[in-house]
């Protein structure tokens, strides 16, 4: 079982940046791939970024190449989101979410999901 709690979100304007963290529970964090997804309203969660259980691989969405950046520190069982260059497009609820499966850009493919965390980014 990972119980996961973000934090760091809140309002910024566009251009700005903003630090996601999202802790989690349990020995066995490491074990587990790591993402971000994001929902904006009216719309379906979507895939950001994920990191693999070691931080040897990461994947991210077009809409934020370049912008976005996912880490993880395993010592402190802690997945972060680095958002640079916020755009309106940015704004929703950004969850965490660890994982097991090859599928790593599915929402389907996660077990354990945080509450999440709203940006709102103005322009």
């Amino acid at each position: 079982q990972v119980q996961l709690v973000e934090s760091g979100g809140g309002l910024v304007q566009a251009g700005g940046s903003l630090r996601l963290s999202c802790a989690a529970s349990g020995r066995t964090f490491s074990r587990y791939d790591m993402g971000w997804f994001r929902q904006a309203p009216g719309k379906e969660r979507e895939f950001v970024e994920a990191i693999t259980w070691d931080g040897g691989r990461t994947y991210y969405a077009d809409s934020v190449k370049g912008r976005f950046t996912i880490s993880r520190d395993n010592a402190k069982n802690t997945v972060y989101l680095q958002m640079n260059s916020l755009q309106s497009e940015d704004t929703g609820v950004y969850y965490c979410a660890a994982g097991r499966s090859a599928s790593r850009v599915r929402v389907s493919g996660y077990q354990y999901w945080g509450q999440g965390v709203q940006v709102t980014v103005s322009s």
